[in-house]
């Protein structure tokens, strides 16, 4: 942002508007995730994973939106806030992309073992080694990439998970919900941009995570009604008697 450019408060304000509904959208799926760990043992690891990427998205959102709001009440650049989101934001969405790949499909026996995910370090040494890019670039862009491409895999792990559950409504509002993603990052990462873009972008960001929220909320709700997966046919009769 330039420092010539007048930022209206209003603008400002409704910039926590996004921010509030992504943190309770990836809050929504922290119960799903905590339901599936108890049943498989795995609570501390997904409950974990699940809830410390909520609170990276949500610190990334709020650190961008209260730079906003001290620049727009004539205070101090305070750019460590400004240049915080995308590294937030990459490590939640990566943390919550693992923890939405151990969530099996509503309907059909679940894989012998559980579902295999990629491990937690591999996801760490992702997010270390963009870093490591992004300070010899001094730009918070690989980040931004790696933001995209965490996102790209909640929310197509979600739109599979709401087709397992035949919700057509929570599918259709996650394909919103990336498509909007595709369109902000770039938009966000843009510098000097005019009061009126931003308007615009904090109008389809707000709309973008609604949709978010609407998935969340669906998913949350069947995954606590419905009963657990089916084990596998390939479980022992003692192992499908605890499922």
């Amino acid at each position: 942002m330039s420092g010539t450019l007048d930022y209206p408060l209003a603008l400002a304000v409704e910039d926590f508007a996004p921010v509030v509904l992504t943190g309770l959208g990836a809050a929504l799926l922290t119960g799903p995730l905590r339901r599936h760990g108890a049943r498989t043992g795995l609570t501390g690891l997904t409950g974990l994973t699940g809830t410390v990427g909520t609170a990276l998205i949500l610190l990334g959102g709020l650190s961008k939106a209260v730079w906003k709001l001290v620049v727009a009440l004539d205070g101090p650049d305070l750019q460590v806030l400004n240049k915080a989101l995308f590294p937030c934001l990459s490590a939640g969405f990566l943390l919550l992309a693992h923890a939405l790949l151990t969530l099996p499909a509503a309907r059909g026996p679940e894989p012998a073992g559980g579902r295999r995910t990629p491990p937690l370090w591999g996801f760490a040494a992702t997010w270390t080694a963009t870093g490591v890019v992004g300070l010899l670039l001094t730009s918070t862009a690989p980040h931004m990439v790696l933001t995209i491409v965490a996102v790209t895999v909640c929310a197509v792990r979600l739109i599979l998970l709401a087709r397992s559950d035949r919700d057509a409504v929570a599918a259709t509002a996650g394909g919103l919900w990336l498509t909007g993603m595709y369109v902000l990052g770039p938009l966000a990462a843009r510098p000097d941009q005019s009061v009126a873009l931003q308007w615009v972008e904090q109008s389809a960001n707000t709309l973008t995570q609604g949709a978010f929220v609407l998935l969340a909320w669906r998913l949350a709700r069947r995954r606590r009604t419905d009963p657990s997966p089916a084990p596998s046919p390939s479980s022992p009769p003692a192992e499908r008697r605890r499922a």
